[in-house]
């Protein structure tokens, strides 16, 4: 793959529409990492994501949900690498099709305190685990195809 599928989004997201953050560090010598936290309801691991917030654009909302979910402090790209579908389970607001863009951020800095830290896990993976443990199948795919290398 020599070009990632990088994509514009609209400004505006649809109803189920959420922002996610694809949180990667670079390491010398080494293949890159994935921050994944849990879901607070279900334990699942998944990359930080949120609901679009006024007047913040899609890839500054994905940055803030990460910030809030993860005390990530890094540098987000304003295209997104894709999108993908999930099944959101109850947690309050109920079920329902969700979908979520999602903008690699590069992680400068993991802050020690944050909004919902204690609520979540948060933890680093090879980007093959991180694609292991998460659910959704275009989810999977775009985590095994991403090559900071290729972001410009």
């Amino acid at each position: 793959m020599d070009k990632l599928p990088l994509k514009k989004v609209a400004r505006k997201a649809g109803p189920g529409t959420q922002f996610a953050a694809l949180c990667y560090r670079r390491r010398k010598g080494k293949d890159h990492e994935i921050l994944l936290v849990t879901t607070r309801g279900t334990g699942r691991w998944i990359p930080p994501k949120g609901w679009p917030m006024k007047g913040v654009s899609p890839d500054k909302a994905a940055a803030r949900e990460a910030w809030e979910e993860a005390g990530v402090v890094g540098e987000v790209h304003e295209v997104s690498l894709g999108r993908y579908s999930y099944t959101r389970e109850a947690s309050g607001d109920g079920k329902g099709s969700q979908e979520a863009y999602i903008f690699p951020l590069e992680v400068l800095e993991l802050a020690t305190t944050f909004k919902e830290k204690g609520q979540r896990k948060v933890r680093w993976f090879s980007p093959r685990k991180a694609a292991m443990l998460v659910r959704e199948p275009k989810l999977k795919k775009i985590i095994r195809d991403f090559d900071p290398a290729k972001l410009s």
